[in-house]
């Protein structure tokens, strides 16, 4: 692998809240079920072709997924779930060398907190940082560029240069 790879975070779609229903069950919503596809259409029709995904094993990580219709390869991880900054870089570290576009799946806090944490200081578009550190809402899409391998990636490593909620 050669030239700049893509690093797609994107926060899982509106998840419904069932009675007696465990956190890491949770479904989908009705608005999240159209959301995660809308996601899955901006990012096939914006950003080059997704080479490998990694999820968190909950529930609605995996449905998002699903209604993406993104078909690459995935590897569900359960550190994803409750996960730190720290600890989804170290997920990041081991993705497939091959990968050129990565898309993780995961939630919030992490996912604003990791595209800000990646997000160099000196080429990052501050306007999308500000955006994210205002909120990440669900379906919500933080793109970042490096050009490293995914086992160099670490804090200020990535160029973040779009952010997009579907709606």
């Amino acid at each position: 692998m050669t030239g700049t790879r893509t690093l797609i975070l994107l926060r899982h779609a509106k998840s419904d809240y069932p009675d007696g229903v465990a956190d890491h069950e949770r479904p989908l919503a009705k608005r999240g079920i159209r959301e995660a596809a809308l996601a899955g259409d901006w990012i096939r029709e914006n950003l080059p072709p997704v080479d490998a995904v990694l999820c968190s094993t909950a529930t609605r990580t995996r449905q998002t997924l699903e209604r993406t219709g993104i078909s690459a390869p995935v590897t569900f991880v359960e550190r994803l779930y409750n996960a730190t900054a720290g600890i989804a870089i170290e997920v990041i570290n081991g993705a497939p060398e091959a990968a050129n576009t990565l898309l993780v799946i995961g939630h919030e806090p992490v996912m604003s907190s990791l595209a800000l944490s990646l997000a160099s200081l000196d080429a990052s578009d501050p306007d999308v940082a500000g955006q994210i550190a205002m909120k990440y809402p669900t379906s919500a899409i933080a793109v970042l560029h490096t050009d490293r391998h995914w086992t160099q990636v670490e804090l200020r490593s990535a160029t973040l240069d779009q952010f997009h909620i579907p709606r």
